[in-house]
Protein backbone atom coordinates (compact mmCIF):
# COMPACT_ATOMS: atom_id res chain seq x y z
CA UNK A 1 0.00 0.00 0.00
CA UNK A 2 1.60 3.16 -0.85
CA UNK A 3 2.18 6.31 1.91
CA UNK A 4 -0.89 8.52 -0.11
CA UNK A 5 -3.50 5.83 0.25
CA UNK A 6 -2.80 5.31 4.08
CA UNK A 7 -3.50 9.61 4.28
CA UNK A 8 -6.94 8.89 2.54
CA UNK A 9 -8.05 5.79 4.89
CA UNK A 10 -6.70 7.38 8.58
CA UNK A 11 -9.27 10.22 7.81
CA UNK A 12 -11.95 7.73 6.87
CA UNK A 13 -11.40 5.63 9.88
CA UNK A 14 -11.95 8.70 12.34
CA UNK A 15 -14.76 9.60 10.64
CA UNK A 16 -16.05 6.11 10.81
CA UNK A 17 -15.50 5.83 14.30
CA UNK A 18 -16.58 9.41 15.07
CA UNK A 19 -20.22 8.50 13.23
CA UNK A 20 -20.57 5.09 15.66
CA UNK A 21 -20.02 7.45 18.32
CA UNK A 22 -22.09 9.49 17.42
CA UNK A 23 -25.08 6.93 16.86
CA UNK A 24 -24.05 5.58 20.11
CA UNK A 25 -24.51 8.97 22.02
CA UNK A 26 -28.20 9.66 19.73
CA UNK A 27 -29.31 6.34 20.75
CA UNK A 28 -28.55 6.84 24.44
CA UNK A 29 -30.26 9.61 24.54
CA UNK A 30 -33.40 8.46 22.99
CA UNK A 31 -33.37 5.46 25.39
CA UNK A 32 -33.91 8.04 28.15
CA UNK A 33 -36.73 10.00 26.75
CA UNK A 34 -38.60 7.12 26.19
CA UNK A 35 -37.75 5.85 30.02
CA UNK A 36 -39.16 8.76 30.85
CA UNK A 37 -42.23 9.16 29.20
CA UNK A 38 -43.01 5.32 30.20
CA UNK A 39 -43.06 5.99 33.73
CA UNK A 40 -45.74 7.58 34.68
CA UNK A 41 -45.81 10.33 37.50
CA UNK A 42 -49.07 10.10 38.82
CA UNK A 43 -49.28 6.60 39.71
CA UNK A 44 -52.06 6.16 42.60
CA UNK A 45 -52.58 10.33 42.82
CA UNK A 46 -55.20 10.71 40.07
CA UNK A 47 -58.60 12.35 41.71
CA UNK A 48 -61.32 10.78 40.19
CA UNK A 49 -63.93 12.68 38.21
CA UNK A 50 -67.40 13.92 39.16
CA UNK A 51 -68.98 11.26 37.80
CA UNK A 52 -66.47 8.67 39.53
CA UNK A 53 -67.52 10.54 42.88
CA UNK A 54 -71.34 10.30 42.84
CA UNK A 55 -70.70 6.95 41.68
CA UNK A 56 -68.73 5.80 44.81
CA UNK A 57 -70.98 7.65 47.25
CA UNK A 58 -72.89 5.33 49.77
CA UNK A 59 -76.57 6.00 49.40
CA UNK A 60 -77.98 6.25 52.69
CA UNK A 61 -80.53 7.08 54.95
CA UNK A 62 -79.94 11.28 54.56
CA UNK A 63 -80.68 11.23 50.87
CA UNK A 64 -84.20 9.42 51.25
CA UNK A 65 -87.24 11.46 52.13
CA UNK A 66 -88.02 11.28 56.24
CA UNK A 67 -90.64 8.97 57.58
CA UNK A 68 -94.36 10.26 57.84
CA UNK A 69 -95.41 10.54 61.81
CA UNK A 70 -98.00 8.30 62.73
CA UNK A 71 -100.97 10.61 62.89
CA UNK A 72 -102.17 12.09 66.44
CA UNK A 73 -105.23 9.28 67.84
CA UNK A 74 -108.69 11.39 68.38
CA UNK A 75 -109.15 11.52 72.00
CA UNK A 76 -111.25 8.73 74.31
CA UNK A 77 -113.27 9.93 77.33
CA UNK A 78 -110.99 7.93 79.76
CA UNK A 79 -107.86 10.62 78.91
CA UNK A 80 -109.81 13.90 79.67
CA UNK A 81 -110.65 15.78 82.41
CA UNK A 82 -113.20 18.72 82.07
CA UNK A 83 -113.89 21.44 84.04
CA UNK A 84 -116.10 24.73 84.02
CA UNK A 85 -114.71 28.44 83.93
CA UNK A 86 -117.46 31.12 83.68
CA UNK A 87 -118.13 33.83 81.94
CA UNK A 88 -118.84 37.59 82.51
CA UNK A 89 -122.38 38.07 81.45
CA UNK A 90 -123.47 40.66 78.92
CA UNK A 91 -126.87 41.47 77.84
CA UNK A 92 -128.88 39.04 79.27
CA UNK A 93 -126.43 36.26 78.28
CA UNK A 94 -125.22 33.86 79.89
CA UNK A 95 -122.41 31.52 79.20
CA UNK A 96 -119.18 29.06 80.51
CA UNK A 97 -116.26 27.84 78.99
CA UNK A 98 -115.79 23.97 78.95
CA UNK A 99 -112.22 23.10 79.45
CA UNK A 100 -110.60 19.96 78.10
CA UNK A 101 -106.95 18.54 79.45
CA UNK A 102 -105.73 15.19 79.19
CA UNK A 103 -104.26 12.82 82.33
CA UNK A 104 -101.36 12.68 83.17
CA UNK A 105 -100.27 9.56 82.32
CA UNK A 106 -101.71 10.21 78.83
CA UNK A 107 -100.22 10.84 75.59
CA UNK A 108 -101.08 13.22 72.89
CA UNK A 109 -104.88 13.06 71.24
CA UNK A 110 -107.14 15.52 69.47
CA UNK A 111 -110.64 17.09 69.70
CA UNK A 112 -113.02 17.86 66.49
CA UNK A 113 -116.64 18.99 66.52
CA UNK A 114 -118.72 20.09 69.60
CA UNK A 115 -119.30 18.68 72.94
CA UNK A 116 -122.62 16.98 73.63
CA UNK A 117 -123.98 19.97 76.65
CA UNK A 118 -127.06 19.01 78.55
CA UNK A 119 -128.68 20.86 81.80
CA UNK A 120 -128.66 19.09 85.17
CA UNK A 121 -130.46 19.85 88.63
CA UNK A 122 -131.80 23.69 88.17
CA UNK A 123 -134.90 23.52 86.06
CA UNK A 124 -136.15 21.40 82.91
CA UNK A 125 -133.70 19.49 80.86
CA UNK A 126 -131.97 20.96 78.19
CA UNK A 127 -129.91 19.78 74.96
CA UNK A 128 -127.46 22.32 73.85
CA UNK A 129 -128.07 23.24 70.09
CA UNK A 130 -124.66 23.25 68.20
CA UNK A 131 -123.65 26.42 66.48
CA UNK A 132 -120.60 27.62 64.90
CA UNK A 133 -120.94 31.16 67.18
CA UNK A 134 -123.19 33.18 69.53
CA UNK A 135 -123.01 36.19 71.59
CA UNK A 136 -120.37 35.03 73.72
CA UNK A 137 -117.99 33.57 71.79
CA UNK A 138 -117.39 30.68 69.24
CA UNK A 139 -115.90 30.08 65.73
CA UNK A 140 -114.21 33.60 64.44
CA UNK A 141 -117.55 34.79 61.62
CA UNK A 142 -114.76 34.11 58.65
CA UNK A 143 -114.52 29.96 59.78
CA UNK A 144 -117.30 27.79 59.25
CA UNK A 145 -115.24 24.44 59.75
CA UNK A 146 -114.25 23.40 63.35
CA UNK A 147 -110.98 22.59 63.78
CA UNK A 148 -108.92 19.71 65.01
CA UNK A 149 -107.60 20.37 68.19
CA UNK A 150 -104.51 18.78 69.33
CA UNK A 151 -104.39 17.77 73.73
CA UNK A 152 -101.16 17.17 75.45
CA UNK A 153 -99.72 17.89 78.53
CA UNK A 154 -99.52 21.73 77.48
CA UNK A 155 -102.18 22.84 74.89
CA UNK A 156 -105.76 22.19 75.99
CA UNK A 157 -108.78 22.34 74.59
CA UNK A 158 -112.42 24.75 75.25
CA UNK A 159 -115.81 25.24 73.93
CA UNK A 160 -118.10 28.01 74.72
CA UNK A 161 -121.93 27.54 75.59
CA UNK A 162 -124.38 29.93 76.35
CA UNK A 163 -127.91 31.10 76.85
CA UNK A 164 -130.41 33.63 77.86
CA UNK A 165 -130.88 34.91 81.11
CA UNK A 166 -134.74 35.74 80.43
CA UNK A 167 -137.50 34.47 78.42
CA UNK A 168 -139.42 35.76 75.08
CA UNK A 169 -141.98 37.30 77.72
CA UNK A 170 -138.88 38.68 79.83
CA UNK A 171 -139.60 36.39 82.60
CA UNK A 172 -136.17 35.01 85.00
CA UNK A 173 -134.91 31.45 83.72
CA UNK A 174 -134.18 28.62 85.68
CA UNK A 175 -130.98 28.45 87.35
CA UNK A 176 -128.56 25.29 86.79
CA UNK A 177 -125.46 24.17 88.69
CA UNK A 178 -124.18 21.12 86.87
CA UNK A 179 -123.80 20.46 82.95
CA UNK A 180 -123.17 17.18 81.74
CA UNK A 181 -120.81 17.05 79.14
CA UNK A 182 -119.65 14.59 76.91
CA UNK A 183 -116.82 15.33 74.94
CA UNK A 184 -116.84 15.45 71.15
CA UNK A 185 -116.67 11.82 69.12
CA UNK A 186 -116.68 10.18 72.45
CA UNK A 187 -119.44 8.22 74.79
CA UNK A 188 -118.35 9.16 78.37
CA UNK A 189 -119.86 11.79 80.30
CA UNK A 190 -119.09 14.39 83.00
CA UNK A 191 -120.97 15.78 85.27
CA UNK A 192 -119.28 19.15 86.20
CA UNK A 193 -120.63 22.09 88.92
CA UNK A 194 -121.62 24.84 86.34
CA UNK A 195 -123.72 28.14 87.70
CA UNK A 196 -125.97 29.31 84.87
CA UNK A 197 -129.32 30.72 84.88
CA UNK A 198 -131.29 30.17 81.33
CA UNK A 199 -133.88 29.28 79.08
CA UNK A 200 -132.25 28.17 76.18
CA UNK A 201 -128.92 26.48 75.64
CA UNK A 202 -126.44 26.33 73.06
CA UNK A 203 -122.80 25.07 72.83
CA UNK A 204 -119.71 25.85 69.82
CA UNK A 205 -117.25 23.79 68.66
CA UNK A 206 -113.57 22.96 70.27
CA UNK A 207 -110.99 25.57 69.91
CA UNK A 208 -107.41 25.49 71.22
CA UNK A 209 -106.94 27.16 74.46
Amino acid sequence: MSISTVKYLVPLGCCAVLALAGCAGGDHGHGTAIGTSAVPTSTGSRVPGPSAVATDQPTGATGEPASPLPPIPACVGSQLIVGVEPMSPGAGHRGVRVHFSVVGASGACTLTGYPGVDTGPGGPLLHAERTLRGYLGGLPADIDTPPTVVLDHDHNAEAVVEGGAVDAEGNQCPTYTKLLVTAPNTTDTHAVSATIDTCTLSVHPVTAQ
